[in-house]
Parts: C-alpha cells; sequence; structure tokens
C-alpha cells in the first residue's frame, strides 16, 4: 500500500488519539503542543500504523518524533 499524504495521514492520526476536544492539527503540530498527547494517545497511534499502514513502530520511534509529520515519515 502507497503511504498516504501528510493531510490524509493528519485525519487518521486524530482518529487514532480520539482527543475529547477538536484540536488543529497539521503535519507541522509538535506533539509536545497536543493538549492530550500522552501514553494512551501514543499507543492509538502505534496500533493505528499497524493496522492501517501494516508498518511497526516503537514507543521509542516515537520519543524520536517531535510533529505529526515526523510521525508519517516512519512510515516510508
Amino acid at each position: 500500500m502507497p503511504v498516504s499524504t501528510v493531510n490524509a495521514f493528519v485525519e487518521k492520526f486524530l482518529e487514532a488519539v480520539d482527543f475529547q476536544d477538536p484540536v488543529a492539527v497539521t503535519g507541522d503540530t509538535l506533539l509536545a503542543s497536543l493538549p492530550e498527547w500522552d501514553s494512551l494517545a501514543a499507543l492509538g497511534v502505534i496500533v493505528m500504523c499497524d493496522m492501517e499502514y501494516g508498518k511497526t513502530i516503537s514507543g521509542n520511534d516515537l520519543k524520536n518524533c517531535a510533529t505529526v509529520a515526523d510521525i508519517h515519515a516512519l512510515l516510508g
């Protein structure tokens, strides 16, 4: 499966983290700036990458990501 565009990935990211309140997110959004970015949200992203993209990423992979686009780049 071809890797999605960053915009399509952002949509999947938002579904995976399921923030309680709507948050504006782009590829350039800093993960640290997201109010509910925590271990549960990270787990949701790990599962989404596996289920939607067939790519296994680890918590350590996510720790090295500063932005949403950095996570998307792991799929390449």
